[in-house]
């Protein structure tokens, strides 16, 4: 069942709220998926096992709520109808691949409920022990993702990509993974101004009825990493009515705090940050270089000073880990009261 519009952009800061001030996202899924034996020299990477491995795909969930995330993304960031068809799947197959996505990331969410015993449930209120809310947002990769020749990190799609080929190539997509079951929609390392103003025009046109995040990747600290300013996209986001949070994913966390600062001038929606671990990937090679990459005390020694500037969703994105957010969830937890309670 959806939301009426004045909910749906509500519904993040609405949830932040009422859990401290803040909320847990979890890390990077293709690590994870690799680190459990999973092969994603692959153009679909991380989706290639939701047919292959949908098992590991649980599994990473799984791991991720153990340490201490409110919100887990589908596996779906690399999932697209033309990406499935692309490997021989039919057009059925793949809108089926689609809402697996979702529903295994649902399943974690329940198996992970059942395996709660009251005395771990880890949220008072009013002197009651309850579980900790768990969000499932649908993951959407940008276009470059599905090309899979790292355009995602450039935002250079070239000039025979106009908004309308975007639109189309995203619309199924969308409305399939907004009628799986969902909380939210997160669009994903948005590269450039042109796929946000794709993506907010096919909210309103689909009458989609669940909220959505936007959240862009820089190389600079100043810009999205197409070179488009980073105050242009996040204040499509924030005209969106169905967008409920605006923020910055796979990005170094040098960068991250003036990014915050940024965001902060043109929007009041909640500020969800998902950095990486700070290295360095290859496109052509289709490897990471481990040269500026920080460690998990690092990363969340960095916590503080962004929930100070302006954000409440924390997670992390490529190269970060269990170990990543388990360390974020428990600083976040221990300082609940101050600084960090709104």
């Amino acid at each position: 069942m959806g939301l009426e519009s004045s909910d749906m952009s509500c519904f993040i800061s609405d949830f932040v709220q009422k859990y401290g001030g803040y909320a847990v996202v979890d890390g990077g899924f293709a690590t994870e998926l690799e680190r459990h034996g999973a092969n994603l020299n692959d153009p679909l990477w991380s989706a290639k096992c939701l047919i292959s491995s949908p098992h590991l795909v649980r599994r990473v969930h799984l791991d991720y709520l153990d340490a201490g995330a409110n919100i887990i993304l589908t596996a779906s960031y690399q999932a697209t109808i033309q990406g499935f068809e692309a490997k021989g799947l039919a057009t059925e197959e793949a809108e089926s691949l689609l809402r697996r996505s979702v529903e295994i990331a649902c399943e974690a969410r329940e198996i992970y409920y059942d395996n709660c015993t009251k005395g771990s449930w880890d949220l008072v209120e009013n002197g009651n022990t309850t579980r900790r809310p768990v969000l499932v947002a649908a993951s959407i990769g940008s276009y470059g993702a599905y090309l899979a020749d790292g355009s995602e990190y450039s935002g250079d799609y070239g000039d025979a990509v106009t908004l309308q080929k975007l639109k189309d190539f995203h619309r199924r997509r969308l409305q399939i993974l907004a009628e799986a079951g969902a909380d939210l929609i997160a669009f994903e390392t948005i590269p450039n101004k042109l796929e946000a103003k794709a993506y907010a025009e096919l909210l309103e046109e689909e009458a989609i009825n669940i909220p959505a995040w936007f959240s862009f990747n820089s190389k600079d600290g100043i810009n999205v990493v197409s070179g488009d300013s980073i105050l242009e996209c996040a204040s499509i986001a924030d005209s969106c009515r169905q967008v409920a949070a605006v923020g910055i994913n796979c990005t170094p966390p040098r960068f991250i705090h003036g990014l915050i600062l940024s965001i902060r001038k043109v929007t009041s929606k909640p500020i969800v940050i998902y950095p990486n671990s700070g290295e360095t990937y290859d496109a052509q090679l289709k490897e990471w270089v481990k040269s500026s990459g920080v460690s998990d005390e690092d990363f969340v020694s960095y916590i503080g000073k962004w929930h100070e500037a302006g954000a409440s969703l924390f997670g992390g994105c490529c190269r970060t880990t269990p170990n990543t957010i388990r360390a974020i969830s428990g600083v976040l937890s221990n300082k609940s009261s101050s600084p960090f309670k709104s």
